[in-house]
């Protein structure tokens, strides 16, 4: 059994380069795989290994400048849900593209999860969803509103063409964690909104602490590793990714014939060239014979 552990905190590291070195180093010594990133706002990052590997690389982390009271939130999976590490430096840590936006100086009201039903149905709240288009697909609070935006740096844009749907609303906010909610309701303060709230911990901690049947979530929810989705009791969802457009999909969505492992599925075979379709059939090529061989193909597509 793997654990996995999703962590954000935001402080400031005045020399982020100067702590890639040895968090890389740790998490190689100690079998942990995934993605952490480092920027002078924070880090951020999910990783998977043993019990004890995940808690020294946690260990680790709280003797970094500012994160002593780093917190995290913890699942597990029967297989390893990352196939490699990777500790990369950033500029930002989730990127909104807002350069005064700082969520250390002021966020929401955090709201817990126990507390959360009763407020998103108050007829005075408009709540937000603030992940991507595909992972709002795949599951999302009743009665949430969907940006459709691509990525998180579209959120701004999208607020300013819309916030007049929202005059005299309280918003509520959530994500998959809370990382884009401490920056997007932050953002709102920012421009002027006055009651802004979020979900403390993130649809992770709703769904790890609600019984399913007092729960107002619906479908399941994106996550980026190798399980890509949970749901309720963070059970592993039925979910697969395409790895040509990294998408979630059902498993009937590869019986069907837009569907080619790694080359295409219903949601991107119109959106790649035949170029691109014998590119992607030559890397998928390549990473059979690596299986084959019991190694790990360098451009596997991981989460």
């Amino acid at each position: 059994m793997y654990t996995i552990a999703a962590l954000y905190h935001f402080t400031r590291f005045q020399d982020p380069a100067s702590l890639q070195g040895p968090l890389k180093d740790l998490c190689l010594s100690q079998g942990v795989t995934g993605s952490l990133l480092l920027a002078g706002e924070g880090i951020n990052g999910t990783i998977a290994g043993s019990r004890a590997g995940i808690d020294a690389v946690l260990a680790h982390i709280r003797t970094l400048p500012g994160c002593a009271d780093l917190e995290w939130k913890e699942s597990s999976a029967h297989e390893q849900p990352f196939g490699r590490l990777k500790v990369r430096l950033k500029k930002e840590i989730v990127t909104m593209g807002q350069p005064d936006v700082d969520p250390r100086a002021q966020v929401g009201h955090y709201v817990d999860p126990a507390d959360w039903n009763a407020l998103i149905q108050s007829p005075d709240v408009a709540v937000i969803d603030t992940r991507n288009d595909y992972e709002v697909a795949i599951g999302t609070f009743e009665g949430a509103v969907d940006p459709k935006t691509e990525s998180f740096r579209d959120f701004p844009a999208w607020w300013e063409a819309n916030k007049d749907r929202f005059h005299n609303k309280r918003i509520a906010m959530f994500c998959t964690g809370g990382i884009r909610c401490e920056k997007s309701t932050n953002f709102l303060i920012g421009q002027g909104v006055e009651d802004v709230y979020h979900l403390k911990g993130g649809i992770l901690k709703y769904l790890e602490e609600v019984p399913q049947e007092d729960s107002t979530w619906q479908g399941e929810c994106f996550v980026f590793d190798g399980r890509v989705s949970v749901g309720h009791g963070l059970a592993e969802g039925p979910h697969k990714l395409c790895h040509a457009c990294r998408r979630p999909i059902l498993p009937e969505d590869r019986a069907r014939p837009e569907y080619e492992e790694g080359v295409s599925c219903h949601l991107c075979i119109g959106q790649t060239s035949e170029a691109d379709k014998n590119r992607f059939r030559e890397r998928q090529k390549q990473i059979a014979l690596a299986k084959a061989r019991g190694e790990q193909h360098l451009g596997r597509a991981d989460v």
